[in-house]
């Protein structure tokens, strides 16, 4: 299956609690269909990123990077790869590769989505259609700050830093995937 058609079952399987989340992932649909080429960041009209929410293994810590570009605190993740089969395994990948932790674990569907303008990689403004995915790290998870990051470290999940309000809804949306595990 290829990255697309994994982003169109993925999507078309996940049914959001919130009707904001449901307008938002019939309008991703949309873009998937109208765009074959909405999984390839040479696709200017905007294209699918996939983020990692990582947790630690009680849940109630979560993981965030002070983004270089942004200059803010967000949740890891990033463009798809060619090599990338699915929007999970893009997200673990990112978050594998951004936080140097081994052994994460992710869960089978998104648990939000968020669609922004930005000049990316391309030096042009777009939209990423990011798709976001519940992430939890192993006891003892200790992570290494890539060259992708200013920062990285773990925050309580009910005192994210100042200037990242706008990630609470995700985190809570985050926190009951993988409980107890």
């Amino acid at each position: 299956m290829s990255l697309h058609a994994d982003a169109v079952a993925t999507l078309s399987a996940w049914r959001p609690d919130l009707a904001a989340q449901e307008s938002l992932r019939q309008a991703f649909l949309g873009f998937l269909a109208a765009r074959p080429d909405s999984c390839r960041r040479s696709c200017e009209a905007g294209h699918l990123t996939a983020s990692a929410v990582v947790l630690d293994h009680t849940g109630t810590q979560v993981l965030l990077t002070l983004h270089p570009r942004v200059g803010r605190w967000l949740q890891l993740g990033g463009h798809c790869e060619p090599s990338d089969v699915s929007l999970a395994a893009a997200a673990l990948r990112e978050a594998t590769e951004e936080s140097g932790i081994a052994g994460l674990r992710i869960g089978d569907a998104p648990v939000h989505l968020d669609v922004h303008p930005i000049t990316c990689s391309l030096g042009v403004p777009t939209r990423h259609f990011d798709v976001r995915f519940a992430v939890h790290a192993p006891p003892g998870a200790s992570p290494v700050r890539s060259e992708e990051s200013d920062d990285l470290r773990w925050w309580p999940v009910d005192a994210l830093p100042a200037g990242s309000e706008d990630l609470a809804d995700l985190v809570k949306a985050a926190i009951p995937v993988g409980a107890g595990h």
